[in-house]
């Protein structure tokens, strides 16, 4: 790591956790150690005054978390740069989001990236044409530092020679904090006057700056805020907000942390009410204190990431990665907080299911770029079959003309090999099975479920088919 040329503080904290693994530590968190958070305050009866809103506002920066490849979807590049509406990437609509809330509120709101080592180059690239971005005496981006990643068999660095990057990886969003500080960019924010940051995933376009909640947040006098929402049983797998009963802080509990005779408890929506969304609110100078005495090992939980040294091939060497979550801080500053928010500032691509709702009609973008659902009610629920659309690249070649509407469906499940021409429309549950494919959806086709159909589907087609 120093041969790496990567930071003091964070070969510190690699060491720190490094001896946790060693020592057989799991990062486990005994449900009989907690009870559930019950009734945080809500976003819609929060009352804050106009004038400080905006003084609050004034005093904010956002922080985005820029560092994922989408290798999950198969890119090699930073996430952020997929088209994701209208034309529009994740970094031109978190930016444009930015310039509209500085319009109308007259704060300078800096915007500073979190890149990692292999989304830098690309996403600054692309952030060239916004000239007016930058703000004075603030840096634009910060980049987190990175760790080797470790042979399960052994615990030593492993070595990867025919692709020596692949041997390294990002230490999990936990490194915020050790990058933000190792940078000098937390100095450089509190030099120059800023008070609070608000941080959240560059792929959660609902994670927008709002003055009434950095009015909350600058009133409650609170070090640390998390930003939760009710889960449905779609959350079950998510990270929940817990109450740790010795003491009565706040915790954040992810699925890696739970031991096997706890997930019945750790998936249970009716028990743990509330998910981490990772939009959160900092007090600028309690995290440099913090930093400062601990000697920036904050100590957040231990989060054991099992993988393969090659994320696309399965065959090579099992590898740990020592990780950590951003919003585990929750637990280290006394007095922490957590805000109910409903599902628009939440809105996370992980996957081309994702991407295709986005991508659709359910969604429009409003005159300050916020995401809007465009109908009453949730987004449908989109299943597409992973060993054809798994990958942006394979999904970009089934859905040439962009997205069906889906404005009108409930739910959209495709089995099979299917490329969709312009003009599908999507309604209620539908349901595409695997015979015939791989095949066509033509041109103005119609998908439509029928009430408690069970694995059928329907098409109505406003022309005869063409010939192949």
């Amino acid at each position: 790591m120093r041969e790496a040329q990567v930071p003091a503080v964070a070969i510190d904290v690699f060491s720190h956790y490094y001896a946790l693994l060693e020592s057989g530590e799991t990062g486990v968190m005994a449900e009989s150690g907690l009870e559930p958070l019950r009734d945080p305050p809500h976003i819609d009866h929060l009352h804050v005054d106009e004038q400080s809103a905006r003084d609050a506002l004034a005093a904010t920066v956002v922080v985005k978390l820029n560092g994922g490849l989408g290798t999950s979807m198969g890119m090699e590049r930073a996430k952020s740069l997929l088209e994701v509406h209208e034309g529009l990437s994740f970094l031109d609509i978190i930016v444009r989001q930015a310039q509209k809330l500085r319009e109308r509120s007259s704060a300078p709101l800096p915007v500073v990236f979190m890149n990692s080592f292999r989304t830098r180059e690309d996403t600054l690239g692309a952030l060239a044409g916004y000239v007016d971005l930058a703000v004075e005496e603030v840096a634009l981006d910060f980049v987190q530092s990175r760790e080797p990643k470790l042979r399960a068999d052994d615990l030593m660095p492993v070595d990867w020679p025919a692709e020596p990057d692949l041997a390294w990886c990002p230490p999990g969003h936990g490194d915020l904090y050790t990058a933000l500080t190792s940078s000098g960019v937390l100095k450089q924010l509190i030099d120059a006057g800023y008070r609070y940051a608000f941080v959240s995933n560059s792929d959660n376009l609902g994670a927008a700056a709002d003055s009434r909640i950095a009015g909350w947040f600058a009133a409650s006098g609170a070090p640390f805020a998390s930003e939760v929402c009710r889960r449905t049983t779609a959350d079950r797998k998510g990270g929940h907000l817990a109450v740790r009963r010795r003491d009565g802080q706040l915790v954040l509990r992810e699925s890696a942390q739970t031991a096997p005779e706890d997930a019945a408890a750790f998936s249970d929506v009716t028990r743990h009410r509330f998910f981490n969304t990772n939009n959160l609110w900092l007090d600028l100078g309690s995290l440099a204190d913090t930093m400062e005495r601990t000697g920036g090992v904050l100590g957040l939980p231990l989060i054991r990431n099992e993988k393969t040294v090659d994320p696309g091939d399965k065959s090579s060497p099992a590898v740990i990665q020592i990780e950590t979550a951003m919003g585990a801080a929750v637990e280290v500053f006394e007095g922490s907080q957590a805000l109910e928010v409903d599902r628009s500032r939440f809105l996370p691509v992980k996957s081309t299911n994702d991407l295709l709702v986005l991508r659709s009609d359910v969604y429009t973008l409003g005159e300050d770029f916020s995401v809007r659902l465009a109908r009453v009610g949730d987004a449908p629920y989109v299943d597409l079959d992973s060993d054809f659309y798994r990958l942006i690249s394979d999904f970009d070649v089934r859905f040439p003309a962009g997205a069906p509407s889906l404005a009108r469906a409930s739910s959209f499940i495709v089995h099979g090999d299917w490329t969709f021409e312009a003009g599908v429309t999507v309604e209620g549950d539908a349901k595409i099975g695997a015979t015939g494919s791989p095949g066509v959806i033509r041109e103005g086709t119609r998908l439509e479920g029928g009430e408690g159909l069970t694995g059928g589907w329907t098409v109505r087609e406003s022309r005869p088919p063409r010939a192949e």
